[in-house]
């Protein structure tokens, strides 16, 4: 037995020193700069990163917009669309709009580039029989795109409609026909100005609604709230629910969350509360957990990256 035990320390140690010589490093650093095609990962603009549901609220802020957000594995991207003179401008207000920021140039073409390197068109795939995400762990997670409309949604609609057209003729929209979902690469909703009764009349449709989470249940809307109109629904967290995170949540506050929850889990719907605390950071982890443990679907968060390693 000790002699097993001598043996096995020295395969160790010399397993040990020949990963460690200056050999093996110049063989791997050989190796690297070699450009060889073994050790280049075709869908590597996610490789290795874990989608998680996190929507990125006001997402154009960020230093790099969209791509910032898929970086943290993001789900789900916020767009403030600006309809003038016939062109669709990304901002938070119009003293941040210029000619270059467009919803094209920060959206739409981003989208198309990441998306066609993740759907290669080689032997390889020629019988798949749906696009992949942007995802590479997980392919058939759908990104959700929200579209918040700041001008007139009743005019800005066909717009946003026609500037949809590539991923749209590329296959990448999750589409619904006669009330049957079909999930791909991207799910588009509407929210902000968007026209409820524009987005009800689209057959098919691919351009969704964001529904009233605090809403659902009111006939006066005339709807029927179901997935294929509305895969989320969303309210504002300090008008709905107003828990700060700092004290104890009191009990009633805590079933105006969970009773909006299950109202919007019984339609096949998710649920999102925006406009959460952000400060202090432990009032802010507070609610996110609560939400969490509550059942919402998503966390709504302008620190990507606190979210992410939350």
């Amino acid at each position: 037995m000790l002699t097993q035990i001598l043996l096995l320390s020295l395969s160790v140690s010399y397993i040990q020193l020949a990963m460690s010589s200056p050999g093996v490093d110049q063989w791997i650093a050989a190796l690297e700069s070699s450009n060889s095609s073994l050790l280049h990962y075709p869908t590597q603009l996610t490789q290795n990163i874990v989608p998680k549901q996190i929507h990125s609220h006001n997402d154009y802020w960020r230093d790099v917009p969209l791509l910032s957000a898929l970086s943290f594995g993001v789900q789900s991207v916020e767009a403030d669309v600006w309809l003038i003179n016939g062109t669709l401008f990304i901002g938070h207000e119009e003293a941040a709009l210029t000619p270059q920021r467009t919803f094209s140039s920060l959206y739409i073409q981003p989208l198309l580039q990441a998306l066609a390197a993740q759907n290669p068109k080689n032997e390889f795939t020629v019988n798949q029989t749906s696009p992949n995400g942007v995802f590479d762990t997980s392919s058939g997670t759908s990104l959700h795109l929200l579209v918040d409309i700041k001008t007139n949604g009743t005019e800005a609609l066909p717009f946003i409609l026609k500037a949809l057209q590539p991923l749209r003729s590329a296959g990448y929209l999750t589409t619904s026909t006669n009330g049957s979902v079909t999930p791909s690469a991207v799910t588009v909703i509407g929210t902000g100005n968007s026209p409820l009764d524009g987005v009800k009349a689209l057959e098919p449709r691919d351009y969704f609604f964001d529904g009233p989470l605090d809403s659902l249940n009111d006939t006066s809307m005339n709807t029927t709230w179901d997935a294929s109109l509305s895969p989320i629904a969303s309210t504002d967290y300090g008008a709905a629910v107003g828990w700060s995170g700092i004290s104890a949540i009191s009990d009633s506050q805590r079933s105006i969350i969970t009773t909006l929850v299950n109202d919007a889990h019984s339609r096949g719907i998710q649920a999102r509360f925006w406009d959460t605390p952000g400060w202090p950071i432990h009032a802010r982890n507070n609610v996110w957990r609560e939400l969490l443990d509550d059942g919402a679907d998503w966390l709504n968060a302008d620190d990507l990256e606190a979210a992410a390693n939350f």
